[in-house]
């Protein structure tokens, strides 16, 4: 009997669209690996879920750890493709920052395996991103971005000088990826559902007022005075 990852039906497009096969595989590696961590995923049932022939597969990612990587880079430029649509040039900059910081969330809650395969990757040590050569380039003209809109913040008077773009960012996804990734035990802790949307919404504004006092020109101002204070 002729299987399914062999048959007609799923060989012809393999080769008149590697390009399609190739995000099929991805697509299936995203969702095995996120349910299953690396070490439990097999390539066998990712092979079935993007129906291409484990032949095909090895052809295009070489190992298991090699996709694995490939998963992650992919994940990574979605992030990039998706905050360039944030157009932080366009209006005020606390209204720019306001864009970013609603994307770190919703990115989160939209994709909740992108903190499933990050954490995998961290127990790693990110021995599969040190070997990518790729991850850098990508997340370069991101960090750029969010460098543009710190200077044109300063400019206009609205942000205060010497932040880091970089700092600024882990310190939004901080607040994002600890709260998403730790939800159920703190919901525990605290005695609610932190997951509810009452709670997330609560949560979101949270993270407005906290970067929003954290990048203002006012708090230079009072953080220069209260040092004043004390000599």
């Amino acid at each position: 009997m002729t299987s399914e990852v062999d048959s007609k039906p799923t060989k012809e497009p393999t080769r008149r669209d590697p390009d399609a096969s190739r995000q099929r595989i991805l697509a299936a590696a995203t969702e095995v690996f996120a349910e299953q961590g690396l070490d439990g995923a097999r390539v066998n049932e990712i092979a079935d879920r993007s129906r291409i022939n484990k032949r095909m597969l090895y052809h295009y990612f070489g190992n298991k750890d090699e996709l694995f990587c490939a998963v992650l880079e992919e994940l990574y430029e979605t992030i990039c493709r998706e905050s360039a649509k944030l157009d932080l040039d366009a209006g005020s900059p606390p209204e720019a920052m306001h864009r970013l910081v609603d994307f770190a969330l919703n990115f989160y809650l939209d994709n909740p395996h992108a903190m499933t395969l990050l954490n995998n990757e961290n127990l790693h040590k990110a021995r599969h991103l040190k070997k990518s050569g790729r991850v850098r380039a990508i997340h370069v003209p991101f960090e750029n971005m969010i460098t543009a809109l710190l200077d044109r913040g300063v400019a206009t008077g609205d942000f205060h000088s010497g932040l880091n773009a970089a700092r600024l960012y882990i310190t939004i996804v901080g607040l994002t990826y600890y709260y998403l990734s730790n939800g159920h035990t703190l919901s525990l802790v605290y005695d609610r559902n932190l997951y509810h949307q009452k709670e997330l919404s609560a949560w979101r504004e949270h993270i407005h007022d906290v970067i929003t006092r954290f990048v203002s020109a006012d708090r230079a101002v009072e953080n220069h005075q209260n040092r004043e204070s004390f000599t």
